[in-house]
């Protein structure tokens, strides 16, 4: 980009496996010289968190697997075994210059609970002010696929939500994202755009064999960090100080720029909550949702999926499945089952009390990008 950028005072800097490791293990060099960058950036004011895939990987390479395990017990032994490794370098790089790095592991579990989603918050932003480094990692050892963010991307953009940074940093092996494979020719840099652009997913592919993420996921990680407003670049961690220079605004790769309206704290902390079920709208419901920023009344509803109780997390879908909006609802599934489709005024006669009017409150609702 030609144009200089302010990245702010506050980032979250994710550095993906593929750039982690290599054939024989960790990438030493590599890691030095981004801690020597991120040591720059405390020291020109920029809080840092870092969250740093390279567990597994680093794991499977002192266990000598050559491939991914699909067992989820093997995949949580390669990730305690190499989580070890992977904190023991950052430790004795940022020691190197006199600074403190704490490890932080999270699952969604952590983020469930409104309490604990706040501990974590206070908890990071009191390690920063401490001028300690926090590290943060999926908790890999003990998730299980119901409670698994699913990649880094994902969970670095959870944790600029959780903290309110000005920019995520995503970087990769990759010079950015590009509009179409580069493996294919004639692949143009996509340079800046909004993040909630819808082409932007058909420019991304798929991940690679150690990590889990890929460009799709680093796409949906720049639409998760623009709820609280951080804008977000993806660049390749091989630059020489490619940290520096973001800081003097310049930026190599991809810029996503947030582009929605901020959510408000808790509806930002009801945006990580986990479906328990699914509920399929009619027309009239995805309507009154999406532009009238009204509650979700029985009669909008026409098909309830999934197991869930009053108080869980449900999505919302339109007739094509595409997600509208989340929330956490009023009634159980089979409760709902028995009052779609009717008014409000009927849930009484239908179940024998009324909880409340709305299947889902306003307040309880975050929509969809």
């Amino acid at each position: 980009m030609n144009e200089l950028v302010d990245t702010g005072k506050i980032w979250v800097i994710k550095i993906g496996s593929s750039l982690l490791t290599n054939g024989d293990g960790l990438a030493v060099d590599l890691v030095g010289h981004w801690v020597d960058d991120i040591v720059a950036l405390r020291e020109s004011g920029i809080k840092v968190v870092l969250v740093s895939s390279g567990a597994v990987a680093e794991g499977m390479g002192r266990l000598e697997l050559t491939k991914r395990p699909d067992s989820i017990h093997l995949l949580q032994a390669a990730a305690a075994v190499g989580q070890m490794g992977l904190i023991q370098l950052y430790e004795s790089n940022f020691k190197r210059h006199q600074m403190h790095t704490a490890q932080v592991l999270l699952t969604h579990d952590d983020l469930r609970s409104r309490e604990r989603y706040l501990n974590a918050r206070v908890t990071l932003r009191t390690l920063i002010d401490l001028n300690v480094i926090p590290i943060v990692n999926e908790n890999d050892t003990v998730v299980t696929d119901e409670i698994r963010f699913g990649d880094n991307d994902t969970l670095a953009a959870l944790v600029a939500n959780l903290i309110e940074a000005n920019t995520l940093i995503l970087l990769t092996d990759r010079d950015g994202l590009f509009n179409r494979d580069p493996r294919l020719g004639d692949a143009e840099l996509v340079e800046s755009a909004m993040a909630s652009d819808p082409d932007l997913k058909a420019m991304a592919g798929p991940g690679g064999d150690i990590g889990r993420g890929g460009m799709v996921t680093k796409v949906q990680a720049a639409q998760i960090a623009a709820r609280s407003g951080a804008n977000t670049v993806i660049t390749s961690g091989l630059q020489s100080h490619v940290l520096r220079d973001l800081a003097q605004g310049n930026v190599s790769g991809t810029y996503l720029m947030a582009d929605q309206p901020l959510l408000a704290s808790r509806k930002q902390w009801l945006a990580t909550l986990l479906p328990q079920g699914k509920l399929v709208l009619d027309p009239g419901a995805v309507n009154v949702l999406t532009t009238q920023g009204k509650s979700l009344l029985p009669v909008g509803v026409r098909k309830v999926f999934g197991n869930f109780t009053r108080g869980d997390m449900v999505s919302c879908v339109d007739a094509d499945e595409q997600e509208i909006a989340r929330g956490l609802i009023n009634y159980s599934d089979v409760q709902s089952q028995a009052i779609i489709g009717k008014t409000s005024n009927d849930i009484e006669s239908e179940l024998g009390f009324v909880n409340e009017e709305e299947l889902i409150h306003r307040d309880n609702l975050v929509l969809s990008l």
